[in-house]
Parts: structure tokens; sequence; C-alpha cells
């Protein structure tokens, strides 16, 4: 039964990206039939990606002009804009790690996709390189058997049958059909080069799919990093870590744009492909197959006949002619000529596997099953695959979109964290509730030496007329009160401030502390005043 036609239709998408305007680097228009091997074609790809360049180069201008404007303009210091400016900060981080992470789950559908279509393309290739594999070792096999084996046997019933003219007749008819069976095998083509460049297509194609799919996984492990080190340098206000996400934001910033336009230009290419592949496969097979079959096994048509089906019947002709003639030997002869019967045998056994031959070969050319392959190359490549790559492009642009409000919401960030250690910067070094003074006192060891409470008292008269020595206190609970300072991150040079001449103490200390406070206050103001009378 002849095939029924079934028809390749090309998607929206291929249509839509074949009729984009295929410029050279001279802005002349070049025409988007697929030519690879046209240099004005190459340019036009070429051009797509550097219209992704001017778009990184756009980028960063942008992002350079923001970081001007954020070193150059002035702080408010209302505490309601300083806080709006922080939560400002803080959800624009955050939208853009989410859109980030959104766009690693768009590229990582996209790269499966991409991975499945190409080897699709690779697994069809390789059903056709065996089918044509299979055709020339059919046509190879049943020669070898039509000139060298059945010639030999036809000369040993030569010698044999040498007194019977009637049967060196059959034997010379027998040369006649096997010579007839060569030549109509000669005109079956010879697939030795279609394989050679097929295998040759899909070796180059899996090399390159397997690095481009790993180059993807690894970009995306690495956008998702981005993310976890841009939320834990604002969580944690690290200067350290917030630099690291900005030098890499900006290599995974160049890496999407350079990924998008690899995908652009790929996906522009594999459309004006799929957008008339008929018309591209008959132009590269023009020297090696015939028009007639190359079409015969694009189109498979039901009104299309096949080019072998002449060749075919004359040699399922010649074979049954042949099986007659030696049944007709093998009937009349043997009893004649008992040592003929060998060779009569081996022939019809020739015979018969070529017949099975023939059924294999006539199978393996029916255009069914290589328009088959064809079909599911073409699904591969103009379905998934380009459906893969413009998912791949949304990808790009959603996480450069992403890394550059990352970006800038990093440079904000990292203003205000200066802007706040400037600020520290402003206190007094000597103020106790400093915390930056309490920060470096956590890393300083505390002193041994106490001072005296004399020279910050302000009820005993001119400090700089009182000199008094310095002396160590020892007593148990000056010794608790210490201990409890240096744990509440006190400096140790104000640990031996009395805290009573400024009010009440804070609030952390018990009602222990502060009778030791009053205790020891009583007895340095009757010591001095007894040494010191007013």
């Amino acid at each position: 039964m002849p095939a029924a036609r079934v028809e390749y239709i090309a998607p929206w998408w291929v249509v839509w990206l074949h009729s984009v305007p295929h410029l050279g680097l001279r802005l002349q228009r070049v025409n988007s039939t697929f030519n690879p091997h046209d240099e004005n074609y190459q340019e036009s790809l070429l051009f797509l990606g550097l219209v992704a360049a001017v778009c990184l180069g756009l980028n960063l201008a942008f992002l350079t002009a923001y970081l001007v404007s954020v070193c150059c303009c002035r702080q408010d210091g209302a505490a309601q804009t300083k806080l709006r400016k922080s939560c400002c900060v803080t959800w624009s981080a955050v939208v853009a790690g989410l859109v980030c992470c959104a766009a690693v789950g768009i590229g990582f559908y996209g790269n499966s996709e991409t991975n499945d279509g190409v080897y699709q393309l690779i697994y069809a290739l390789g059903n056709a390189n065996h089918t044509f594999s299979g055709i020339d070792a059919l046509v190879s096999g049943t020669t070898q058997k039509m000139t060298v084996d059945l010639e030999q046997h036809l000369a040993r019933l030569s010698e044999i049958f040498a007194t019977r003219g009637d049967y060196l007749q059959i034997l010379k008819f027998l040369q006649q059909m096997a010579r007839n069976i060569i030549v109509q095998l000669s005109g079956v083509p010879v697939w030795t080069g279609v394989t050679a460049e097929l295998t040759e297509l899909a070796d180059q194609t899996g090399y390159v799919e397997y690095y481009r799919w790993l180059s993807y996984l690894l970009l995306f492990i690495l956008d998702l990093v981005i993310c976890l080190v841009a939320c834990l340098g604002l969580a944690r206000r690290s200067r350290c870590l917030l630099a690291s996400m900005l030098c890499c934001g900006l290599l995974a910033l160049l890496l999407s744009w350079a990924s998008m336009a690899a995908d652009a230009a790929a996906a522009v290419g594999a459309s004006d492909f799929c957008a008339a592949p008929d018309t591209f496969l008959l132009n590269m097979t023009e020297g090696q197959l015939s028009a007639e079959v190359t079409r015969y096994y694009l189109h498979c048509g039901q009104s299309g006949s096949s080019p072998f089906q002449q060749a075919l019947s004359v040699f399922q002709r010649s074979l049954t002619a042949m099986q007659i003639q030696v049944a007709g030997l093998l009937q009349f002869a043997v009893p004649i000529f008992p040592t003929a019967e060998n060779e009569l045998l081996r022939i019809q056994l020739l015979l018969n596997s070529s017949e099975s031959s023939l059924q294999q070969l006539t199978a393996m050319l029916d255009c069914r099953g290589l328009h088959k392959d064809y079909l599911d190359a073409l699904a591969g490549i103009c379905y998934d695959g380009i459906e893969g790559l413009l998912f791949l492009g949304l990808f790009s642009l959603l996480a450069a979109l992403a890394f550059s409000t990352m970006t800038c919401s990093g440079l904000r960030a990292w203003k205000r964290f200066t802007t706040r250690d400037r600020d520290y910067d402003d206190i007094d070094d000597d103020d106790p509730f400093n915390p930056q003074a309490r920060r470096i006192a956590a890393h300083n060891p505390p002193r041994g030496q106490l001072h005296s409470f004399c020279s910050y008292s302000s009820g005993l008269g001119s400090q700089t007329s009182l000199q008094p020595p310095a002396q160590t206190i020892s007593n148990a609970p000056v010794s608790e009160y210490m201990n409890q300072a240096v744990l509440f991150g006190g400096n140790p040079r104000y640990e031996n401030t009395p805290l009573i001449g400024r009010g009440s103490p804070p609030p952390t200390y018990t009602p222990s502390m502060r009778a030791t406070y009053l205790s020891l206050a009583d007895d340095h103001l009757r010591h001095y005043g007894s040494e010191f009378p007013a």
C-alpha cells in the first residue's frame, strides 16, 4: 500500500523568527534563505550578536550613570526618608532575587527542551544512517554473490555439462540473469558519502550540545549562588559579601548578554532552515543524489512512484527465472550427472538468500522509513529545539534585568553602609554607648588596673587642682562589677566611672550592684573629704 503523506507544518515561532530582517555588517538587506556557507548570510547572523553587544553596552552605561548618581547625590538626614530608602533597597533586592530565580526556572526548562530536541535530531540521523548502511551492505553483498560465488558454481557446472549443449545454454541464461541483476543494483545510489557526512554531523552536534548544556547548567548555578550571596550580604550588612556580589553580578550580566547573542543567532538560523528544509536538502544533495530520489524521500506522497520500482521488479523477475531453471536442472540433469547435484543445491541456496536480500532491500528503499526519520529530525530541531532556545533567550533577558536591579540595589546598600560607618566615626570615642567603640573594646584585653574615682567626680571641687594617686581596688564587689562590665561589652576605661552622678544606672544593673556603687561612692567622699577639707 502507498504511504500516506504526512505533512510538515512549520510552527508559528519559526515563521516569526524567519521574518526577522536579515542585515549585513554594512546594514544591507540579506536573503533570509538558509545558506550557512554564504558569507553574507553569516554576517546577518553575526549582526544579531552585535545587537546584543550594543544592548550590553547600554546596560553598562546605565549602571555607570547610576553609580555616579549614587556617589554624587546628597544624603537626606530625615529619619523617615532614610527608612523609606532602606525599605526600597531591600524590596528591590528581594524582587530582583525572585526574578532571577524565576529566570533560572525558565532557563532549566528551555535547556531541557533544547537538549531533547537536539538528541531527537541525533537519534533520527542515527536511524537514517543505519538504513543507508543497510542498503549499501545488501547491494554490495548481492553483487558479491552474483559476480563471484555464482560464477564459481557455474564454472564447475560447465565442466560437468560439457557434453550437453542444452544444459550449457541454461547455464549461459543464468549468467545473463545474474548480469541483469548486477546492472539493476548499480542503479541504486551508493550512500557511503551521505553516511559519512551524517555521522560527522551527528558527532559534532552531540559534542557541541553536551558542552552547551553543561555551560548553561553552570550558568544557572552561578546565578543562584549570586542571589544567595546578595541576600546574605544585605542581611548581615557585610560589605565583603556585597563587593563579591557586585563583581560576580557584573560577570553574570556579561554572560547573560553573551548567551542572549548566541541564542538569538542560533534560533534565527534554525528557523531559516525550518522555513524551507526541502529546498536546502535538495541543494545540498545535488551532486550526490538525483533530484528524483531526494524528492521521493522528502515528500513520500501517494502519487509519487518509487524511482527504484523498475530495478526491483527486474531483480525479482530475474531471480524467479533463475530459480525455475535451477529447479529444472535438479529434476532432469541430476539423474544423468549426479556430481552436479551439490553445485546446483548451492546455487539454489544462493538464490534463496538473494531473494531474502531483495525483500530487505525493498523495505529499506521504501520512503516511509526514511521520511519518518526526516520528520523526527525536523520535529526535534524545529519544535523542541527552537522552542527551548526561545525560553533560553527569555532567561537571558530576565537574568540581565535581575542582575542590573541587584547591582543598583547593591550600590545603594554600599552607600548606606559607608554612611552609617561615617556616622559612627563622628560619635565621641569616649562615649561608652558608642557601638563602634564597644566593637573595638571587645577585641582588646581587659585592663587589670583601675583608675581612681576622683578624677570623674564633679562634686569635690576643681578636677585640675586635685591629683590623687591611683589606687587599686581589690574588694570583691568591685571585681564583680568589673566582670559585669566586661560581660556587657563596656570599655575598661569606663568601668570605674560612677554612673550615680549621671542619674539612674542602666536598667540592666541589679539592685545589689547599685548598692555597691553607692557604698563605694560614700567611702571615697569620706576619704577625700578628710584629706582635702573644704
